[in-house]
């Protein structure tokens, strides 16, 4: 049977939430089976150590905690939600469509280690999930560009709309500026499909964005119809 899985990443505000829903939709009205997950889980059992790491409680700023220990941590988030809840949609040949997965730990983790030392952590951190943890390698991987001065002020906005209160990566802007950076250069380098969300100052709309994501993986999907 065949078995897929789809992420997608970006930093925050590109819209991985809207665009993973609005393609979830478009499944739906095709009549292909589905499964949405999204990354870290937020759940009491699966992300504890992550929950703890994100609201500062290991260090007021992300490079306080390094790379490889941060990335064990929403690796073993990943780990138990596959195990736990949605393994048996994919054995079953549900498309799976996520926002956020390894590859956050990608963009994110890898901003935190020397340049020099990049290929080696990105071959320890694919190898540890999809190879000895047994987490399935994505089919696709659609990155969401957009550059950080606009990330910075969509987290802003919406934090002063929501009331909602910044994470240690989302008020570090320094984090967000190297992740950008790492973004380019692992998006490169495993020949991720990115697609740029705004022109550096204005975001696309949702729907030409979207026009273009099911563009980028028509010919994933008419394998499973």
């Amino acid at each position: 049977m065949k078995k897929m899985l789809i992420a997608f990443d970006g930093l925050d505000g590109s819209g991985k939430n809207t665009q993973t829903h609005m393609l979830t939709d478009h499944l739906e009205k095709k009549g292909i089976p589905y499964r949405y997950v999204t990354f870290p889980t937020y759940d009491d059992t699966y992300s504890f150590f992550v929950t703890k790491y994100l609201h500062g409680e290991f260090g007021e700023k992300a490079d306080d905690v390094n790379g490889y220990a941060a990335s064990a941590f929403f690796s073993a988030d990943r780990y138990l939600s596959f195990i736990m809840d949605w393994k048996k949609d994919y054995d079953e040949g549900k498309i799976i469509i996520a926002n956020r997965y390894t590859t956050a730990n990608a963009v994110h983790q890898c901003s935190k280690i020397p340049k020099e030392n990049r290929d080696e952590y990105l071959r320890w951190l694919f190898d540890y999930e999809w190879v000895k943890l047994g987490l399935p390698t994505p089919d696709k991987v659609i990155y969401l560009c957009q550059p950080p001065e606009v990330s910075l002020s969509l987290i802003q906005k919406r934090c002063e709309e929501d009331g909602v209160t910044k994470d240690i990566h989302e008020k570090d802007s320094e984090h967000l500026y190297k992740s950008y950076e790492a973004a380019l250069y692992v998006s490169e380098k495993y020949g991720w499909d990115r697609i740029d969300v705004s022109d550096g100052k204005v975001l696309r709309t949702r729907e030409d964005i979207h026009a273009e994501v099911v563009k980028r993986v028509s010919e994933l999907i008419k394998e499973m119809e």
